[in-house]
């Protein structure tokens, strides 16, 4: 489990999100309620697939559709912590397919 603040660069600010990370999606009553326990906006669920990652978001009242900031922070853990080499990321979800480009960092 990761969680992170979209929108922002200092500590404590920003938009929280969860996100959680599965080889497969657990049972929907088994999301609904690690979000409800969480107990933030959105809990994100991030399961690797090949090149592209499924994602699915729950409130701790009922999965939407979509969510900006966990659809950031859930990349931000793709290309932070999983995959730093990673540069393309494509999120299959309810609304259709999300992508992001990964600027490259000077060193």
């Amino acid at each position: 489990m990761f969680q992170l603040d979209s929108f922002t660069t200092r500590l404590f600010a920003g938009d929280p999100a969860a996100v959680m990370l599965f080889e497969m999606f657990p049972p929907d009553d088994a999301m609904q309620a690690i979000a409800a326990e969480h107990n933030l906006a959105e809990t994100a669920y991030l399961v690797p697939k090949d090149a592209d990652d499924r994602l699915r978001w729950f409130t701790p009242k009922v999965e939407v559709p979509r969510c900006g900031h966990a659809t950031l922070a859930s990349a931000a853990v793709v290309v932070g912590r999983l995959e730093p080499q990673r540069r393309d990321v494509v999120f299959h979800s309810l609304s259709g397919p999300l992508r992001f480009g990964v600027p490259r960092r000077e060193r």
